[in-house]
């Protein structure tokens, strides 16, 4: 049995045991929690608080589905050193113990969400106007009262494209290390490279920082989220908690969560969630010598892969071992993304599906 007496609430709260008892009602866990606390009853308020959590969260886990408890933990297991992907066998790895698992990791972040989302959220409002009061250069405010975009140039030499019904305010002239923006609305970027000064859109509760890039930020008053979709380049997109800002703020590196061309990221400030995925349909990347061709001839899928990751700058995720005799003779042009990707699939038999931004391809191998 664990030592229950160095559990913090939260850890107690994902226990499986504890779980069994308090949320199920099971009589052999009851027996054993009863037990513990007649031996630990200076561990009572540990126990309280351990339950408030489960009464918080558990409505909220129950909307989450097994699938994407099991998409979650594949992705975990890449981010933590995978190179190829096996969902399969992962899949069947961590099944068993999905539940428990993913509830661990759920507890232990709603525990901080539900009991700090309010305060965040209305710090995060506050820091967009903090920053705001804190320029001291003249504030240009452009408003698009129009039904077409509006094209505005910044001093430095970056445009932006400004939608109906939207609003922009800036500096006159840019005199900090860094170049701040506030948009209310939508609009699309194009910063003038400058590593020297970071180039920072605030919009509500989320911050956007570039060195040179294209990109678009959508943030109107009645929407739930902020979006932004990036063309080319890369962006760091973080919430405007003080933290965060004094963080990004003291480095000019990119930090917080990087996008790269064809991603996007979508931040609802009332559940403090950032969600990144491919847009859509993600575009070809502009190749400045050449156009990429899509025409293969027995060609080892390998390299079909590689052609299409260096073409669209996505991430493919597969098992090369498995795959190794795998070979496409096809002529793919003018075919979106998915749709090459669903092609090649059913060529070779195999099955794909997106998950954080990237392609992850299983397949039972070729013969």
């Amino acid at each position: 049995m664990p030592n229950y007496r160095n559990f913090l609430p939260e850890e107690l709260a994902a226990d499986p045991s504890f779980r069994n008892w308090i949320l199920y009602n099971d009589p052999e866990h009851e027996k054993l929690w009863t037990e513990w606390l007649e031996l630990n009853p200076d561990r009572l308020e540990m126990v309280m608080k351990a339950k408030h959590f489960l009464a918080m969260t558990e409505s909220e886990f129950d909307r989450i589905s097994d699938e994407e408890i099991a998409n979650e933990i594949y992705r975990l297991s890449h981010a933590i050193g995978e190179k190829t992907a096996k969902k399969s066998s992962i899949w069947i790895r961590f099944r068993p113990n999905w539940y428990h698992m993913a509830a661990s990791v759920l507890i232990l972040l709603f525990a901080g969400w539900l009991f700090n989302k309010q305060t965040t959220s209305q710090q995060q409002s506050d820091q967009y106007k903090a920053i705001l009061s804190q320029i001291t250069e003249p504030l240009v405010e452009v408003k698009n009262t129009s039904d077409k975009a509006q094209l505005v140039i910044l001093e430095d030499g970056s445009s932006v494209l400004l939608q109906p019904e939207s609003r922009i305010t800036y500096p006159k002239k840019f005199e900090n290390n860094k170049r701040e923006v506030f948009l209310n609305g939508e609009a699309f970027f194009e910063v003038a490279k400058n590593p020297d000064k970071p180039f920072y859109v605030y919009a509500h509760t989320l911050a956007t920082k570039v060195l040179g890039t294209s990109f678009k930020v959508s943030a109107f008053d009645d929407d739930k989220e902020v979006k932004v979709v990036v063309k080319t380049g890369k962006v760091s997109v973080f919430p405007m908690t003080k933290e965060a800002l004094a963080s990004e703020h003291a480095n000019d590196e990119l930090g917080g969560m990087v996008l790269t061309p064809n991603q996007q990221i979508t931040y609802t400030a009332k559940e403090l969630r950032l969600t990144r995925s491919l847009v859509p349909n993600p575009k070809l990347l502009e190749l400045p010598i050449q156009s990429q061709s899509f025409e293969f001839k027995k060609t080892p899928i390998t390299e079909v892969f590689a052609t299409l990751e260096k073409s669209y700058g996505v991430t493919i995720i597969f098992d090369g071992e498995v795959m190794q005799n795998c070979y496409l003779t096809a002529s793919l042009s003018d075919e979106p993304l998915f749709e090459k990707i669903n092609l090649i699939c059913k060529t070779i038999g195999a099955q794909y599906e997106q998950m954080d931004a990237s392609i992850i391809i299983t397949s039972k191998g070729c013969w």
